[in-house]
This record gives structure tokens, C-alpha cells and sequence, in this order.
């Protein structure tokens, strides 16, 4: 779990650079239950921490479960993205037209 924690804290400090985006959508239930309640969680209280500063900095905050099932378009992004052999950083809040045409893995 502290990998999608600081995935989202990735994703949070910059799409703040980029965009006024305030809607996060996550297919992992417990990622959700530890923003919901991050006392819950004190091996993970640091990084929830810096998640919940994060969180002022959004007029307002939305933070969404959905599952995979019906998220086949960000799972194929995330599957096409970790088979790079290069660092690869996509943030925005729209998908690029060219990234939808990539095979499906």
C-alpha cells in the first residue's frame, strides 16, 4: 500500500503545477479507506499526512472509487505505461488522443 499512498502524493503535488484538477479516481478500495480515515493507518501516518497538507491546497477535493471493470481505459494506460523501458510521467486531466491508439497489453 505505500506505494499507491505515494503515488497519489506524486500525483497530487503535480497536477497542482499543471492543472485545477480536484478529482482523483482509484480503483484500490483500501487506498480510499486510508484517505477516508488515516489514523486507521499509523505505519502510513507520514506519508497520509503530507496527503491531507496536499488537500488544503484543492478548493475542493474528490476522491473516487471505481472499479477496474469500469476503468479499462486508465488500466490499459497504466499497464502500457509500466511496459516502457523509459520513465514515463503522463498528468493531465484528459487522455492524449495518441496514448488511446497504443496496443492493448
Amino acid at each position: 500500500m505505500h506505494s499507491e499512498v505515494e503515488a497519489l502524493r506524486w500525483a497530487m503535488e503535480n497536477i497542482l503545477q499543471h492543472s485545477t484538477c480536484q478529482s482523483f479516481v482509484t480503483d484500490c478500495k483500501e487506498l480510499i479507506a486510508m484517505i477516508k480515515k488515516p489514523h486507521a493507518w499509523p505505519s502510513l501516518a507520514t506519508e497520509l499526512e503530507s496527503i491531507e497538507t496536499l488537500q488544503i491546497c484543492f478548493p475542493v477535493f474528490k476522491f473516487t472509487y471505481i472499479p477496474r471493470s469500469q476503468n479499462q481505459i486508465s488500466d490499459s494506460l497504466a499497464k502500457t505505461a509500466r511496459s516502457f523501458y523509459r520513465e514515463f510521467c503522463f498528468i493531465d486531466c484528459s487522455i492524449l488522443v495518441w496514448l488511446l491508439r497504443l496496443p492493448q497489453v
